[in-house]
C-alpha cells in the first residue's frame, strides 16, 4: 500500500506538483485531430493537467494550443473569432497566432510598442494517428515527438477514440494495467468457461523493468494447449498496451493490438485515448468491425452523450445495471467492457486512498508502476530525464498474446510477431 502522502504525491497532477511536474515532460494527447478539424474553424476547449485552455486550427491547418484567456483582460477565447492564421478576441480584437505571438492590437495606437511584449502562453503541438498532442514542460526538456508502432501504423489499419472518465488518472491507469479482474469483471457469459480468463483465473505475473516503463507477462494455465501468455507493456507515464489476438471481438482474419493513454485533465477528471490497430501490414481494419469493438466495449456511436465524450450509462443512473442479467449471464449486469471498468474506477470516488488497502500477488505490475512513478518525480526533482521520455526508448516496442505449447517459451512462440511492421 502508499502512505497518505505518497498517494497525494502521486495523484495531484497541477503545474508544481511532483506528478504534475513529471506528466510536463512527456508529450500527451491534447485533443482529437476531428476535434478541430476545420480550418479558421470554432475554437475546443481544452483541460489538460488542470489548465484550461483552446485548441484550433488556423488557415494554414497548423493546430495552436494556448491559454483559453486573452492576455490582455483575461476574457474567454472560446467566444473569439478563427481568422486568418490567428485567434482574435472578440472583447477589444487583439489577436493571437498558433505560437501564441500577438499579431494585431487595434485598439491601441498604431505602432505601440505593446504589441511585441504581449505573448499569450501557447503549446508545442504535433499531429500524429488522428490525435493532437501536447508538449506542457520547459522548452530546454523537449523531447522528440511520440514513435510508437501504432502512431506509424497507416490510417486503413488504425482506429483512435476518446471517452470521459470521472476520476483521478491513478485509478484508471491501474484498472488497465490489472490482467487479474478480467476473469471476473468482463465475465460477461457465466455459462461458458472455456473462455481462456476464464480457465485459469489466478494469472501468474512477472514484471520486468525497461527504460521505457515496464513490461510484464501473464500467465495463465490452457489445458492441454500448454499456457495462455499475455504480454503487457507499460509505457510511462500513463500508457498501457496490450495483445488482443485471441480476444472475443473481433475476426479471425483480423489480429489486432490495443491500449489505452489515461490523460488527466485535472485531478479528478481523465480523458481516456482508446486505440487498437491491426498486427498484419496485410490486414486493414475494417470499418464495421471497427464499430463492433467500439459497442462491445460501451463507447459506440450510441453509447455516447450527443456532443461529448461521455457514456450515457454513467454514476448517474448506475451504468444502468441490470440485476436479473447479472443473476443468470454476466458477472456485472453492466454492458460494455470499458463501462465496466469505468463503474469500479469512479465508483471508488474521485481519488482512492490507497493507505487502506491489501495488495496480493496478482498485483505486481500495480506495485512496480506506483514505485516507478514515485521515482520518477524524484528523477525530474533532481533535474533528470524521466524513463520513457525519448521515443527511442518506445518505438520498437509491441504487446502480443497467444498460447504457448507445453514447455515453450514464449518468445520464441511469438517469434516474428513482436518485431514491429511499420
Amino acid at each position: 500500500m502508499l502512505t497518505h502522502a505518497e498517494n497525494e504525491r502521486l495523484v495531484r497532477v497541477g503545474r508544481g506538483t511532483p506528478a504534475g511536474e513529471l506528466f510536463r515532460r512527456y508529450w500527451q494527447p491534447a485533443c482529437l485531430s476531428s476535434e478541430v478539424l476545420e480550418r479558421d474553424g470554432a475554437p475546443v476547449r481544452v483541460r489538460l493537467l488542470g489548465e484550461d485552455l483552446l485548441a484550433f486550427r488556423d488557415t494554414d491547418g497548423r493546430v495552436g494550443l494556448v491559454d483559453a484567456f486573452c492576455a490582455h483582460r483575461r476574457a474567454p477565447l472560446f467566444f473569439g473569432r478563427n481568422e486568418e492564421c490567428g485567434l482574435r478576441c472578440v472583447y477589444h480584437g487583439w489577436k493571437f497566432d498558433v505560437d501564441g505571438n500577438c499579431v494585431d492590437m487595434p485598439s491601441e495606437p498604431a505602432g505601440s510598442p505593446l504589441k511585441a511584449e504581449v505573448k499569450l502562453l501557447a503549446y508545442p503541438t504535433v499531429e500524429r494517428a488522428g490525435i493532437v498532442w501536447a508538449y506542457l514542460g520547459p522548452r530546454a526538456s523537449m523531447p522528440q515527438p511520440p514513435d510508437y508502432e501504432w502512431l506509424r501504423a497507416p490510417d486503413s489499419h488504425r482506429t483512435v477514440s476518446k471517452t470521459y472518465e470521472a476520476c483521478n488518472y491513478l485509478q484508471a491507469l491501474e484498472g488497465g494495467l490489472d490482467t487479474a479482474h478480467s476473469s471476473y469483471l468482463h465475465n460477461n457469459d457465466l455459462n461458458d468457461n472455456w473462455q481462456l480468463r476464464q480457465r485459469d483465473r489466478a494469472p501468474r505475473l512477472d514484471v520486468e523493468r525497461t527504460d521505457y516503463g515496464y513490461y510484464y507477462i501473464s500467465t495463465r494455465k490452457a489445458g492441454e494447449e500448454g499456457t495462455y501468455v499475455r504480454l503487457y507493456h507499460y509505457v510511462m507515464p500513463f500508457q498501457q498496451m496490450r495483445g488482443g489476438i485471441r480476444t472475443t471481438y473481433r475476426r479471425n482474419d483480423v489480429p489486432k493490438l490495443d491500449g489505452h493513454i489515461w490523460v488527466p485533465i485535472d485531478d479528478v477528471q481523465t480523458n481516456v485515448y482508446n486505440w487498437r490497430y491491426s498486427a498484419d501490414p496485410a490486414i486493414a481494419l475494417p470499418a464495421d468491425l471497427n464499430e463492433a469493438y467500439e459497442k462491445a466495449s460501451g463507447r459506440g456511436q450510441d453509447d455516447l452523450i450527443p456532443g461529448s465524450f461521455k457514456l450515457k450509462r454513467n454514476p448517474e443512473n448506475d451504468f444502468l445495471i441490470d440485476r436479473q442479467l447479472q443473476k443468470t449471464t454476466s458477472y456485472t449486469g453492466i454492458e460494455g467492457v470499458n463501462t465496466q471498468d469505468f463503474a469500479i474506477q469512479q465508483g471508488m470516488g474521485p481519488i482512492v486512498d490507497r493507505s487502506h488497502e491489501y495488495l496480493g500477488s496478482t498485483d505486481r505490475a500495480i506495485i512496480t508502476l506506483r514505485r516507478m512513478l514515485l521515482e520518477a518525480t524524484d528523477a525530474v526533482a533532481r533535474g533528470e530525464t524521466p524513463p520513457g521520455a525519448d521515443p527511442a526508448t518506445h518505438r520498437d516496442v509491441r504487446p502480443y498474446d497467444g498460447i504457448v505449447p507445453p514447455g515453450g517459451n514464449w518468445r520464441e512462440a511469438f517469434g516474428d510477431e513482436l518485431s514491429c511492421k511499420w
